[in-house]
């Protein structure tokens, strides 16, 4: 496996485990809705996925940039 793709899914995964069990507890423990957290899982998955993703390309532009060849 190519190492920026191991970095990526080792980041990706480890941020998504994180913030979708924060998000699961805080919404679980005010609204008592399954309704409402799932609905919430559903939308970090997806904000997650693109903030992650827009991370690491900044990441790479900024290093591929400052990288002398």
């Amino acid at each position: 496996m190519k190492e920026s793709l191991r970095t990526g899914v080792s980041f990706g995964l480890t941020s998504a485990v994180i913030t979708t069990l924060g998000l699961m507890v805080g919404l679980h423990s005010g609204t008592h809705s399954k309704m409402v957290v799932l609905s919430g899982i559903f939308t970090i998955a997806i904000a997650d996925a693109f903030s992650d993703a827009l991370g690491i390309h900044i990441s790479k532009e900024f290093e591929d940039a400052h990288t002398v060849k």
